[in-house]
């Protein structure tokens, strides 16, 4: 069975190879319980996304916006711990779960978990990588160093106003694919996207070796269309968090709903 970094990267290929769109959306476990993410994420699977991205709440996101900021409010009420967010995940691959899980959570909780304790538990959980919006390269090296040959993917990301030289670093530490932030600033659904995303993105993939997935600011159909002729992967988050705002208990099927629009486009 393959897992980590292999895993996603043969997800993201094999649904271009079909022809299809390679979807990575975002929703933030226990919002607004955590009945409700395992629902979310039965019916998304359903979709065959890439992989998802699982945030893990922390009080201060620093790179997200006003919806994922509400619906980490809404997850902390139920005083989450790592340890319960990996014995969550081992819960559902135990299950069978199909599709790739990413951590997507801020560089502090693992520094206080321990990084070896966390890439451990990680590993016994069936977790495929991590998203660590807070970490840039040049302090990860205690991070890589203890994923070190443990095979779980690390992904970076990379703004639109990095150099060439940072993008070409960037790409050579991430692993699983590269995160290319289509705008400046922080997460949440955009009427329009920059105009020059299109060919920031051929140049990030022409420096990248691994698959460059877009996110921030994905919302419509159109943003889909545009772009999935330049991207491997697109990244939807803060469009999918607002279904759950909404609907509650009632988000799963709405949210697959959303995602079946978003990959027909």
């Amino acid at each position: 069975m393959l897992k980590g970094a292999t895993f996603i990267e043969k997800s993201i290929k094999d649904l271009k190879r079909k022809g299809e769109i390679p979807l990575i959306p975002y929703i933030t476990c226990w919002d607004p319980d955590l009945e409700t993410t395992e629902a979310i994420l039965w019916e998304m699977a359903e979709v065959s996304p890439a992989c998802i991205e699982l945030g893990f709440p922390f009080s201060d996101p620093v790179a997200d916006g006003p919806t994922i900021q509400k619906a980490v409010v809404r997850a902390l009420e139920h005083k989450p711990t790592l340890e319960d967010f990996f014995e969550f995940v081992k819960r559902l691959n135990d299950k069978g779960y199909p599709i790739p899980l990413v951590c997507m959570t801020y560089y502090n909780i693992f520094y206080r978990f321990g990084l070896e304790r966390a890439v451990k538990f990680a590993l016994d959980s069936g977790l495929s990588g991590f998203i660590i919006p807070d970490l840039p390269i040049e302090e990860a090296n205690p991070w890589l160093k203890a994923n070190k040959g443990k095979g779980l993917a690390t992904i970076f990301l990379a703004a639109p106003t990095s150099s060439e030289e940072r993008i070409r670093k960037i790409a050579q530490k991430s692993s699983g694919f590269l995160y290319y932030v289509s705008l400046t600033g922080i997460t949440g659904a955009r009427d329009k996207l920059p105009e020059d995303v299109l060919e920031r993105l051929q140049l990030v993939k022409s420096l990248s070796s691994i698959p460059v997935a877009v996110g921030f600011g994905i919302s419509k159909p159109e943003h889909v269309k545009m772009l999935s002729p330049y991207a491997d992967a697109l990244v939807v988050g803060s469009a999918i968090v607002k279904i759950v705002e909404e609907k509650g208990k009632k988000a799963p099927a709405k949210v697959k709903e959303f995602l079946k629009i978003l990959k027909t486009f």
